[in-house]
């Protein structure tokens, strides 16, 4: 199936993605120059990230940290803005650590825009307590 145009469409194509850790199909929904940053992210993590290698590097082991199960959708609102090419998205991502088993509970706010049918940008407000938690690596997560 392609991937939707539209940006809250397309953001939600993306979440799916993630839920069945197809992280080459999320990288996949990206275009060449995109840029993902973490406003929040303390120091020693990445705070941005410039184009669509840099963000698959940096997505590629994101199942072996983190296991998805779900983003609710009583959780999650997307909201267009005064630009149709983003949107802000409310999400609450559930599942467990990989490496011991502990739940994941995460809330996000994200800023995203969309231009011809990629992600161009991508800024996401994740909590950063969750990084500077015992034993987290650079992605936030545990080994």
């Amino acid at each position: 199936m392609a991937a939707p145009h539209a940006p809250a469409a397309l953001y939600r194509h993306g979440l799916g993605l993630l839920l069945d850790k197809d992280i080459d199909g999320w990288v996949g929904l990206w275009a060449e120059g995109g840029v993902m940053e973490f406003p929040f992210a303390p120091p020693g993590l990445p705070r941005r990230l410039d184009g669509r290698e840099a963000i698959a590097d940096y997505m590629r082991p994101y199942p072996d940290r983190i296991d998805l199960h779900d983003f609710p959708e009583a959780d999650l609102r997307i909201h267009g803005t005064t630009d149709p090419r983003t949107v802000v998205a409310e999400m609450r991502g559930v599942g467990r650590w990989v490496a011991d088993g502990r739940p994941f509970d995460m809330t996000y706010i994200a800023v995203v825009t969309v231009e011809d049918g990629r992600f161009t940008s991508y800024r996401d407000y994740w909590n950063p307590l969750a990084a500077l938690a015992p034993g987290a690596d650079s992605a936030g997560s545990t080994r």
